[in-house]
């Protein structure tokens, strides 16, 4: 699916997601990465839901935003409580939906100039 916003400027927004892949800025993501209006983290270390540990959600609680969205992949599951409060130990929500929907949130959150981030496995 494309996804299309008025204004993208320089920021960061998706503009497309399907099964295994994500676009950013019309580029094409195939693996897991950290999302933010003026940055991009390829190498987050997290490729499945199943895979993620202390050390991933830590590495979200340490950028700076206000709202982490943690795309989950193609369906939703919630992540264990303990590493959910990594993030929200730090004063930073933590939003967990599947892949699809972080990716809109997101951009609805980018507009809103919201201090956003999505974290996302695809």
């Amino acid at each position: 699916m494309k996804l299309h916003l008025a204004t993208v400027g320089t920021r960061n927004t998706f503009t497309g997601y399907g099964a295994g892949f994500v676009m950013i800025n019309g580029t094409r993501h195939d693996a897991s990465l950290i999302v933010l209006p003026e940055a991009l983290v390829p190498d987050w270390g997290a490729t499945t839901f199943e895979a993620l540990e202390m050390a991933h959600m830590e590495r979200l609680a340490l950028l700076d935003a206000e709202v982490v969205l943690l795309g989950t992949g193609a369906r939703f599951a919630m992540p264990a409580i303990p590493l959910m409060q990594v993030v929200r130990s730090r004063g930073i929500g933590l939003e967990v939906m599947d892949t699809q929907a972080a990716c809109r949130t997101y951009n609805i959150l980018l507009a809103e100039d919201r201090k956003v981030a999505a974290a996302i496995l695809v």
